[in-house]
């Protein structure tokens, strides 16, 4: 990392450091010729770290006199300056993801696909904030072409400030959902808050998910099933061995299913284009292709087929996957496990209603839920037979054994905090 380096003697004015070999934030990942970002608690970890053989150490709550600890103001704030000096410092292409929902799933496609025939490196796990973003180009390496970098939001003013610091040359907005009504109120907040991209990107370089009612009249590149989209899917198939669709008269086809997971893959075609990959390159992106955990995320157990969505949930993307699960795995007992849905403000309740609804109108044998809010959308929907509400997520396991001993799919679904994937570890 010459260029990181050389940009940090310059910044804080130091003669005598080596090169960085590696930038954290977590002590315990230190090591010799490390930078470490003392965060937070990371104050704590000070003596360690320069015992760790720490190269350099930024701090804001530092009594000591080491020279390889930088003292500044604000740790968090010194990060986001020098990641942003160090993007501009590369000449890196940048590639900045945001929406309500397929966030992380199209930003593994991109990735998967840009890395047939360039240097490229993404977001990894949900390091997609005021902090993760900054921390996820330091990461870069001098050799590095392309980031692919994911945007999460729960309020205005946050997309601005991560595209202030990554400069995005290319934007997505996959679409405009319920997430984060408990601080935005609207769904045109939401739309305002992940809008806050559009000025940072050319439309040449947007491409937006062009049959959302919010998105449909940007400018910029539209994707999507609908005839006025300027890239629109045909052919589209969904089977259990996953989706196939025409763009532009070339054929794709990706291992996972649904609808929406087109739409995404569609997006990471649009974007591949951009950089002159042609459609075999593409493919063997998509065939290479490893998500991020539980995005239907299909595990077999015996002879149970599990699918795994529980990274987190909306109602928009509920909808998604009852849908895509309604037309797979016929053929079995099909069980349904929905937990709560986090921060969706005063109508969340009606939210979870609609859920049900949604979900009794599918081919599902059985509907288990978990959560308060589940339990009170059920209370309010009326008793039916198909839906059980149980208290731990422990029950709901047994449930599945001892009432369903034949093969069968169970799809899980709810917001990151319910954890629902601890039914299958179980």
């Amino acid at each position: 990392m010459k260029i990181l380096t050389k940009l940090l003697k310059e910044k804080f004015k130091l003669n005598n450091i080596k090169e960085i070999v590696k930038v954290v934030m977590d002590s315990r990942k230190v090591e010799e010729g490390a930078l470490f970002f003392a965060i937070n608690s990371g104050n704590n970890y000070i003596e360690e770290v320069l015992n760790k053989g720490a190269e350099l150490i930024i701090a804001d709550n530092y009594l000591g006199n080491d020279k390889r600890v930088v003292k500044v103001k604000n740790s968090i704030e010194s990060m986001q300056e020098l990641a942003s000096e160090y993007r501009k410092a590369l000449g890196v292409k940048v590639i900045g993801i945001t929406g309500s929902n397929g966030k992380t799933t199209t930003k593994d496609m991109i990735h998967s696909i840009l890395s047939q025939k360039y240097q490229c490196k993404k977001t990894e796990g949900n390091y997609n904030n005021h902090i993760g973003l900054p921390f996820t180009i330091l990461q870069l390496e001098d050799s590095d072409e392309i980031s692919v970098l994911e945007m999460g939001m729960s309020g205005f003013g946050e997309i601005d400030k991560l595209c202030e610091i990554a400069q995005p040359d290319y934007g997505i907005i996959t679409n405009i959902g319920d997430s984060h009504l408990e601080y935005l109120k609207t769904r045109e907040n939401v739309f305002k808050a992940k809008g806050e991209m559009i000025k940072y990107v050319s439309s040449d370089n947007l491409v937006i998910f062009g049959d959302d009612l919010y998105l449909k009249n940007l400018s910029g590149i539209t994707v999507g099933y609908g005839e006025n989209c300027k890239k629109r899917i045909e052919e589209f198939k969904d089977t259990e061995n996953g989706i196939k669709f025409t763009l532009e008269g070339d054929k794709y086809k990706i291992d996972l299913n649904g609808q929406h997971n087109c739409i995404n893959g569609a997006m990471a075609v649009v974007i591949a284009k951009k950089f002159t990959l042609t459609c075999n390159e593409i493919q063997k992106g998509f065939d290479k292709l490893s998500l991020t955990p539980m995005r239907f995320q299909k595990i077999v157990r015996d002879e149970t087929i599990y699918i795994n969505d529980a990274y987190n949930a909306s109602p928009i993307s509920m909808r998604y996957s009852l849908e895509t699960f309604d037309k797979l795995y016929n053929d079995r007992v099909k069980l349904v496990v929905l937990g709560d849905m986090l921060e969706l403000g005063e109508n969340e309740i009606q939210y979870h209603k609609d859920v049900l609804e949604k979900a009794l109108s599918i081919r599902a044998d059985k509907i288990y839920i978990y959560g308060e809010r589940m339990k009170e959308a059920y209370n309010i929907l009326g008793r039916d037979e198909r839906i059980e509400y149980y208290l731990e997520k422990s029950q709901i396991r047994e449930a599945i054994k001892e009432e369903f001993p034949k093969i069968k799919a169970v799809l899980l679904k709810g917001s990151r905090g319910m954890k629902m994937e601890e039914i299958i570890e179980g």
